[in-house]
């Protein structure tokens, strides 16, 4: 009989999957799109030496940044650390290793580990600190940097909608990471905010095929932040 990918919660949904050391894919930008029920329950889960791979730490005490708090990760692969301040002073007293990725770089190499390809050229950081100790080449006349693929160990994503089966739709600008991260991992769990019954999407809407998905959870509320609120001033 099939198992149900459906999980009552995000700490059932993560059972058995956790494990000190691991290489964690967390989907997100800022704070849009992240899956902060799942890092909710890795934190609860007190497993430790995490490195993660997301665009960013999130902010002070807000996604990612629980994580940081509780001093559960070892090193972030990361483009961005600029909202969090733990995460500055964690890595300026030598209590966190960073490996800072041009963004498109880093979206690249999550891209190529999901696609099966183990390292790519790029002429994006040449002659500079990324490339140092890397292979770099030349061709027709440019120099390239080769940056590796990443493929983790699990990936957590966040999604819009979902079906009992895995298949996943995003909203907007929540897509972000999330779709080639739930690709790039040798296993994925999602949770998402609405969860239908299959065959209720349009195939043509679906973008993360549920065979990429092992197992998910179903939103009992979703808590949507923003990082920097900025208005403008009310006129005289």
């Amino acid at each position: 009989m099939a198992v149900s990918k459906v999980h009552a919660n995000a700490t059932d949904a993560l059972a058995g999957l956790l494990r000190d050391g691991m290489l964690i894919l967390s989907g997100g930008f800022g704070l849009c799109g992240i899956p902060s029920a799942l890092i909710a329950a890795i934190r609860e889960s007190g497993v430790t030496g995490l490195t993660i791979v997301s665009n960013n730490a999130g902010i002070d005490g807000v996604g990612l940044g629980v994580l940081l708090e509780s001093k559960q990760v070892k090193k972030m692969v990361s483009s961005y650390v600029g909202e969090n301040k733990l995460f500055m002073q964690q890595f300026l007293a030598g209590e966190l290793e960073i490996e800072f990725n041009p963004q498109g770089t880093l979206a690249e190499r999550i891209r190529a580990g999901g696609a099966g390809i183990p390292a790519f050229y790029t002429r994006t950081g040449y002659g500079t600190a990324v490339a140092e100790g890397k292979e770099t080449r030349e061709f027709d006349g440019h120099h390239y940097v080769m940056e590796r693929g990443i493929v983790g160990d699990l990936a957590i994503v966040h999604a819009w909608k979902g079906d009992s089966e895995g298949n996943l739709i995003y909203r907007k600008t929540a897509r972000n990471f999330n779709p080639m991260m739930a690709t790039a991992a040798r296993a994925t769990v999602a949770e998402v905010e609405e969860l239908h019954e299959p065959g209720s999407f349009d195939p043509d809407h679906i973008v993360t095929p549920g065979i990429y998905v092992q197992r998910l959870v179903k939103l009992d509320a979703v808590d949507k932040r923003i990082e920097q609120r900025t208005v403008r001033k009310r006129a005289a």
